[in-house]
């Protein structure tokens, strides 16, 4: 998720190259039952050529800029590999939460930051959510797909903020926080998290269990034509 916000009206959303150039060579010839073979790389006006006579191969790499031989390894480019989507996210989470803390009052430093800090940040989180949690007076509390509008408020989903915690703790550990006095993983910020789900999937109509993955069915011999014992 994205987050961007200042201090007076904070916003929130959630939401090889080159040209490689090969020079031309070719040439050569032979006698024999022998064979030949001419690797040309490089860029500009490459030549060259090779021969080869008797029973035996003979081949010859050409790498050139001006059209003679050269001994010389062409130069590889080293190709530097991009941040995963998952880590620009995570990087982004933390900004976002580095610049709630200074957005404090009074402005809080990471060290003194606890559970409370992180449970007032994702509730400060709500405001921006984009799910339709139906409270128990809705009509249309725990029907999945609700016919008409309600003046039900909009939450952040369960899934988001239980991603969100996921990476933020990774990257408090990451920035130097120690893993026993992690303010993600504090027991408060579990149970919050637990009764989120609990009460949105009553309101929602829907579940958050994770289904169990149904081992493979067993292939017949007969399938896999394979001989069968009689």
């Amino acid at each position: 998720m994205d987050f961007m916000m200042n201090s007076n009206n904070p916003i929130y959303s959630y939401s090889g190259d080159g040209d490689g150039g090969v020079g031309g060579g070719g040439g050569g010839g032979g006698g024999g039952s022998g064979s030949s073979f001419t690797l040309t790389t490089g860029g500009g006006n490459g030549g060259g050529g090779g021969g080869g006579s008797g029973s035996g191969s003979v081949g010859s790499v050409v790498g050139s800029e001006s059209g003679g031989s050269s001994n010389e390894p062409s130069p590889q480019r080293s190709v530097q590999s991009l941040p995963s989507r998952y880590e620009n996210q995570k990087r982004r989470d933390w900004n976002t939460f580095s610049q709630y803390l200074r957005s404090h009052r009074p402005p809080l430093p990471l060290s003194l930051c606890s559970g409370t800090q992180v449970l007032e940040f994702l509730r400060y989180l709500d405001q921006f959510g984009k799910t339709k949690v139906h409270n128990h007076a809705c009509p249309y509390f725990g029907i999945p797909n609700p016919p008409a509008p309600c003046p039900c408020p909009l939450r952040q989903a369960w899934g988001s903020l239980d991603a969100l915690v996921g990476r933020l703790r990774a990257a408090y550990e990451e920035h130097g926080g120690r893993p026993e006095t992690n303010p993600f993983g504090a027991r408060a910020v579990r149970l919050y998290l637990r009764e989120v789900r609990d009460y949105q999937a009553k309101a929602r109509g829907v579940s958050y269990e994770k289904k169990r993955k149904r081992p493979p069915p067993k292939k017949n011999p007969i399938q896999l034509g394979l001989p069968t014992l009689n």
